[in-house]
């Protein structure tokens, strides 16, 4: 599929009349003229407009009455009009008795939060549409099972400076704010996020902190934002720390991870694209879920990051009941390679606390891998991982593709389940005792 079709743009115009065509006196083919609208200033091209699906427009012309397409298209609006409190989601959705008590129960960090534009995705009338689950709270939320954690990744644990997490030896999480457009209910950060005057305090006071340890740390060149979402800081302050990091002479490059461009794609302005191309080489990790995401307006957003010259990746976390199948992370991923995101990670859930109902068994994850992995382009396999808890890092995992040994061939199993053997003289990969046979 060509981008000028996922964008929704027509092909230009050939730069003169095929034929010579009787006009009126603005200068319209008279048989075009009757088409046009009598009244009205002039459309700008389709270019340069950011998208409205149908579906968007006939939500916020029925929940949003009197907004128009431009305050639509407005990220602040979309930000201010964010679905906060259980009045705000019974206006829209048709609640279960389980989704109302859970809400009206809840306390602290990870709030509900939905901009209108993901509202206008998910299922108004059924609690189970993939989307919704994932970001209306039910009772299920306030159980918790053994091993969940507030903090299963032990990330408070190797924080050297407040919001800095420096865990591998070259590079270091950079958690930029405690705010998101939206709130997942599976957050690994649930403890932090959206939870203003909380524990966790984000400031450019404690920029600079961080800002002084990355300057003394010379073995760090990576940088990854996170938060929060980045994306959700003003140009000028994103801008800023941006440029901050950008003058640190050992830190080769930057990351930005977001859901913004999936859930709040209006935030992609071109004034955004612009100010992110001068930091380069900057590459952005995008949380996309389901195939449900993938609308015009995800299109635009991605292809405007693109078009900036930034390296799209996805990260996906495997959730149960709404994406842990491959028929449909099949579609998922060759969806965002037409869009020019590499599917990068496929997550295991982690468990924090209260995800149990999301949380599949790892053996699901590898089943999808193997589903994908030869079944379609490489480009749309993504490494499965698990991210240990207490601290461990990311583990991928993968099919077992090792069979075993005879002699001095490694027995190796394809994508059909086929065994073929690889000549591999000296070798003890695939031995049962590989220690017996270098001894």
């Amino acid at each position: 599929m060509s981008l000028q079709l996922l964008r929704g743009r027509d092909l230009k115009p050939p730069l003169r009349a095929l034929h010579d065509k009787p006009r009126d006196s603005r200068g319209t083919p008279a048989e075009e003229a009757t088409q046009l609208p009598s009244i009205g200033p002039k459309p700008r091209k389709a270019a340069l407009r950011f998208p409205v699906s149908a579906e968007a427009r006939d939500f916020y012309q029925r929940f949003y009455p009197g907004t128009s397409a431009a305050d639509w298209n407005d990220w602040h609006w979309q930000f201010r009009a964010r679905i906060r409190s259980l009045a705000d989601l019974s206006r829209v959705f048709v609640l279960s008795e389980d989704e109302r008590a859970a809400v009206g129960r809840h306390e602290g960090p990870l709030p509900v939060g939905i901009t209108p534009y993901y509202a206008s995705l998910m299922g108004r009338d059924d609690p189970a549409e993939p989307l919704r689950r994932t970001h209306i709270m039910t009772r299920d939320e306030y159980v918790r099972l053994p091993g969940e954690a507030d903090d299963p990744l032990g990330e408070d644990h190797d924080t050297v400076v407040p919001g800095l997490v420096h865990r591998y030896p070259d590079r270091v999480l950079f958690l930029t704010t405690g705010t998101c457009s939206t709130y997942c209910r599976y957050c690994t950060r649930s403890r932090l996020v959206g939870n203003p005057g909380g524990e966790y305090q984000f400031s450019t006071r404690q920029w600079e902190r961080a800002l002084a340890y990355l300057e003394a740390h010379t073995e760090i060149r990576d940088v990854l934002l996170s938060g929060g979402d980045p994306l959700s800081i003003g140009d000028d302050k994103l801008d800023w720390l941006l440029g901050r990091l950008r003058a640190i002479k050992h830190i080769e490059f930057l990351r930005i991870g977001t859901k913004i461009p999936v859930v709040l794609p209006q935030r992609i302005t071109k004034s955004l694209a612009k100010m992110l191309k001068k930091h380069h080489p900057l590459w952005m990790s995008i949380h996309f879920t389901h195939p449900r995401e993938l609308t015009p307006e995800v299109t635009e957003s991605t292809a405007r990051l693109a078009d900036a010259g930034i390296p799209l990746g996805s990260q996906t976390v495997l959730l149960k009941g709404i994406n842990d199948d491959a028929a449909v992370m099949k579609p998922l991923m060759h969806g965002l390679l037409a869009r020019r995101v590499k599917p990068y990670y496929l997550y295991q859930c982690d468990p924090i606390r209260g995800s149990g109902h999301f949380r599949t068994s790892v053996e699901k994850g590898i089943e999808i891998i193997r589903a994908l992995r030869g079944h379609t382009t490489g480009y749309a396999s993504p490494s499965f991982c698990v991210d240990a808890p207490g601290g461990g890092g990311k583990i991928l995992i993968a099919p077992d593709s090792i069979v075993g040994r005879d002699g001095d061939d490694l027995l190796l199993r394809n994508f059909e389940g086929k065994i073929y053997r690889y000549p591999d003289p000296g070798g003890t990969l695939g031995m049962k005792d590989p220690e017996r046979a270098v001894s």
